[in-house]
């Protein structure tokens, strides 16, 4: 077991990370309930593979639970989810000092904390992330939102949970695709900042996938700590240093968007593709080692993820993908700033880029 202070002004919370804290649910949220009842969103998967446990830890304390069960899915970080989550949380008449549960990956995580963050002017929610992905990065930091059609998490507010309970366990009833896309979230903390964790991803990734429990909770407690370090020093963006959370993510959203936000790239993947992307077009305008950059990309490959553009045989060009950048939300007066790296573990942000530049590099990796 691991706990991990996040050291928000005015907002501190801990990340308990367990094997069984979801069997362990309702003791563990008794001290932030202020009622014997408690809703929770969730999605259709992860409420076949834990509802009931989670419900009987709840029963347990003397708390009764009320599930809203949506699709599961990216596309339910909609408009339409969001009112449909926020009239049955009015339904439920939770009060603004109330908890809500947020019980699933990243989806059910941005959409249900972006509906706490409005309702009754804000109310409260504990995160109990079930994916890798969601585990490492979506449920620490307080970032919640939804797509819309022109793009990804451009609606949306900073909104701190109450409390983050992890459960490496959970992570047994996914699909090896989604654990592998919650890798891209982990190995990103070694190439920000820190190339020493970026060795040890390298060494005992596949220990990580296969389940092995030493392994899983080191990566997850070591990337957790990683970014409360990072979202304490800037919690809602404005320094720069949090921006370094995005490596991967201009280029890793871009092809997102050409997929549809659909099942055919998932967040994880995108990510770790983009992360490939910045690594290459770094060595491409002189700030990296080629050598270095492909090390990445042949790490990337060698966990079973995407690692090339024309493997995703997108009906696209370069300025295409470039277009979906224009709506990244970190566009600041009409440049877009990226990242990109100086080496392994040297990640920075750039603000001088060239798109055009970026357009003819990204038609060069899709002939790849």
């Amino acid at each position: 077991m691991a706990v991990i202070p996040v050291a928000i002004a005015g907002a501190p919370y801990d990340v308990v990370i367990e094997e069984g804290a979801l069997a362990r649910a309702g003791a563990l949220c008794r001290p932030f309930l202020r009622k014997n009842t408690v809703a929770v969103v969730t999605d259709e998967n992860v409420a076949a593979a834990w509802a009931e446990t989670v419900t009987a830890s709840f029963a347990a304390q003397g708390i009764a639970s009320q599930w809203l069960v949506l699709p599961a899915g990216e596309a339910t970080k909609s408009w339409e989810s969001l009112a449909r989550v926020v009239d049955w949380l009015l339904a439920q008449e939770v009060e603004r000092k109330d908890n809500i549960v947020a019980l699933g990956g990243g989806v059910i995580g941005d959409l249900t904390g972006f509906a706490a963050s409005m309702l009754k002017r804000g109310c409260g929610f504990i995160q109990m992330p079930t994916t890798l992905l969601a585990q490492v990065d979506s449920s620490v930091g307080g970032k919640t939102a939804i797509n819309t059609p022109m793009g990804k998490n451009l609606v949306g507010a900073f909104h701190q949970p109450s409390l983050v309970l992890a459960d490496p366990l959970s992570l047994d009833t996914l699909p090896l695709r989604d654990v592998r896309a919650g890798y891209a979230e982990v190995v990103k903390y070694g190439l920000i900042d820190d190339a020493v964790f970026f060795f040890w991803c390298e060494a005992n990734a596949q220990r990580l996938l296969a389940g092995e429990a030493d392994a899983r909770e080191h990566a997850i407690a070591h990337s957790v700590a990683a970014k409360a370090r990072i979202v304490a020093a800037d919690e809602k963006e404005t320094t720069g240093v949090r921006a370094l959370l995005n490596l991967g993510h201009t280029f890793g959203h871009a092809l997102e968007a050409q997929c549809g936000f659909s099942d055919r790239l998932l967040h994880g993947e995108g990510v770790a593709l983009g992360m490939i992307l910045a690594a290459r077009y770094s060595a491409r305008i002189g700030l990296m080692r080629g050598q270095d950059a492909e090390r990445v990309a042949a790490h990337i490959a060698a966990v079973g993820l995407p690692a090339s553009l024309k493997a995703l045989a997108m009906d696209c060009d370069g300025h295409t993908l470039k277009n979906h950048m224009l709506h990244d939300k970190k566009m600041d007066a009409g440049t877009l700033p990226f990242l990109l790296m100086r080496g392994i573990g040297q990640t920075f942000l750039a603000k001088d880029v060239d798109l055009a530049d970026v357009a003819a590099f990204l038609d060069e990796e899709l002939a790849r």
